[in-house]
């Protein structure tokens, strides 16, 4: 869900508790703005992006759970996999309360209040795992490219599912406070007598010391995972670039080092938004200006389109992804060097590499 997850302001009509960082109710500037991005994204937009990112994050965990796709890249591909479902089922309730909202907007805003606190601490804790996972995956393959010599004994597959787990129980335990950050309010208006829902900040998100938290979970979920994988993409590429001046085949090992990187390219360009609305504007939620709402809904678009363009990197640049896929899902025979060319690459350092069976243009992949 947006805004994180979720806009709250569904009748700017009822300014009561829609107020500013400083405690005053916000202009009506942008108010068309906010309206129509909130339309754009969560009627048309999250829809088919969670369509086409839950499909394909179900059938990428298909295709990686196989006994032949057993590598340390996959463990931590298939734990990415996992966390992005989870971020697209909270943008699927997004779009449902939003499309209930224009259906029926009293038990929309009220379903909303109830779904807000809990789609707040899933949002920030699967966007916080799903960096990470991307952090682990660019230092395994920075190991593999820049250490090989090392790579067969620090790359292990058991070794990377306990990374995986730790990094989902880690998250999910640093995200907790984001829980507490907003509370479900139910109050009786004395006009029409009927009892209303709305959303605000709790005693503790309005607290200094989750001020303070909020900037550190944002460093931790945004800008030191961009960062460090600015700093290993970059030792990465030159490092490979360096392979070819010296006149080296392209391995299957690099292949897959190309995708990983594509992977994380796409992760820089979706979640670096993010990570400048969070630094200069703060508390860029649904207490803030529309302007500033209006633009959430964009950048949390971005968000939900990194979780769920992986399959479409995996199948156009993996070739024993595509084969694997193509075997389990149209019945086609899997070619003999898949499994023993590009994936078991991945698994050993250079200095001990397989023997297997070459394409005709000298590519293991």
């Amino acid at each position: 869900m947006a805004h994180d997850e979720m806009s709250l302001v569904h009748n700017r009509d009822d300014m009561a508790y829609v107020n500013g960082p400083g405690g005053s109710a916000e202009p009506e500037e942008y108010q068309e703005f906010y309206e129509t991005a909130k339309i754009v994204t969560g009627l048309f937009c999250y829809p088919i992006v969670c369509l086409v990112g839950l499909s394909g994050n179900i059938l990428t965990l298909v295709v990686l759970c196989q006994r032949n796709m057993a590598t340390t890249t996959n463990t931590f591909l298939t734990a990415l996999a996992v966390a992005d479902t989870i971020k697209l089922l909270n943008d699927v309730l997004y779009f449902g309360v939003t499309l209930l909202e224009k259906l029926d907007p009293e038990k929309g805003k009220e379903t909303l209040a109830h779904l807000y606190p809990f789609a707040h601490y899933v949002f920030n804790m699967s966007v916080c795992v799903s960096a990470w996972l991307t952090v682990s995956v660019a230092v395994e393959r920075y190991i593999y490219v820049c250490h090989p010599v090392r790579a067969r004994e620090i790359c292990t597959i058991d070794r990377a599912r306990k990374t995986s787990l730790c990094v989902f129980t880690f998250m999910v335990l640093v995200s907790l406070p984001s829980a507490l950050r907003y509370e479900t309010v139910v109050e009786l208006d004395p006009d029409t007598n009927q009892t209303t829902y709305n959303v605000q900040p709790s005693y503790i998100g309005v607290s200094h010391s989750y001020k303070v938290y909020f900037w550190l979970q944002n460093f931790l979920r945004s800008v030191i995972p961009l960062l460090i994988l600015i700093c290993l993409n970059t030792c990465i590429i030159l490092s490979l670039r360096q392979t070819r001046v010296q006149g080296r085949a392209v391995s299957g090992r690099n292949r897959i080092t190309w995708m990983l990187i594509a992977i994380v390219f796409v992760f820089l360009i979706c979640i670096t938004p993010d990570a400048i609305m969070s630094m200069f504007f703060g508390f860029g939620y649904y207490e803030d200006t529309n302007l500033v709402k209006g633009v959430r809904e964009i950048t949390d678009l971005l968000i939900q389109v990194n979780s769920a363009v992986n399959f479409i990197i995996y199948c156009s640049m993996s070739r024993a992804f595509r084969d694997t896929f193509m075997v389990m899902f149209c019945c086609r025979p899997l070619p003999i060097s898949t499994f023993h060319t590009e994936y078991q690459s991945t698994m050993r350092s250079s200095v001990r590499r397989p023997i297997v069976r070459a394409n005709n243009d000298g590519a293991f992949v």
